[in-house]
């Protein structure tokens, strides 16, 4: 969710001294992170690709995951991480960001037709399903994959 912080697992529980560890994203494999432990370099490049990672990366010094922190939907994408050392392994990781879903709004629209009947519409605003139960109660419910707002 936007807003929150997300931390990408190496799955190391401590960095040994001959490991080098790479962290990349996009399609472009653009570099974000580096760890040598044996120089003690432990960087983030967060003005690639664009700025948009600026004061949000941070490195954890025993394990090499990576947090990403204030998450947008911008940093959607997906993020690779290449482990050179005793062991050679890569991990990739598909992360998908949501905005805040809004309150639905329920509004009511009367309106009279030629023969004097007249027409009530309920009328949910950002909604994608609108469900009637019985004793005329209306829900209106917006969702993503991990959240959902409903207004009765």
């Amino acid at each position: 969710m936007e807003g929150e912080s997300v931390t990408l697992n190496t799955d190391l529980t401590e960095i040994q001294d001959d490991d080098n560890i790479l962290w990349k994203f996009g399609a472009e494999k653009s570099l974000i992170a580096k760890i040598n432990r044996k120089k003690q370099i432990f960087s983030t490049y967060d003005d690639v690709p664009d700025g948009r990672f600026r004061d949000r990366l941070k490195l954890d010094d025993q394990t090499g995951s990576l947090t990403i922190t204030n998450i947008t939907t911008e940093h959607t994408g997906v993020y690779e991480v290449k482990m050179i050392g005793a062991k050679w392994s890569l991990k990739t990781f598909n992360v998908s960001v949501y905005a805040p879903l809004p309150t639905p709004n329920i509004t009511r629209d009367y309106s009279e037709n030629l023969s004097s009947h007249q027409n009530c519409s309920l009328v949910c605003s950002s909604v994608v399903n609108v469900e009637y139960q019985d004793k005329n109660t209306y829900s209106c419910v917006l969702n993503n994959p991990i959240s959902n707002q409903t207004t009765h």
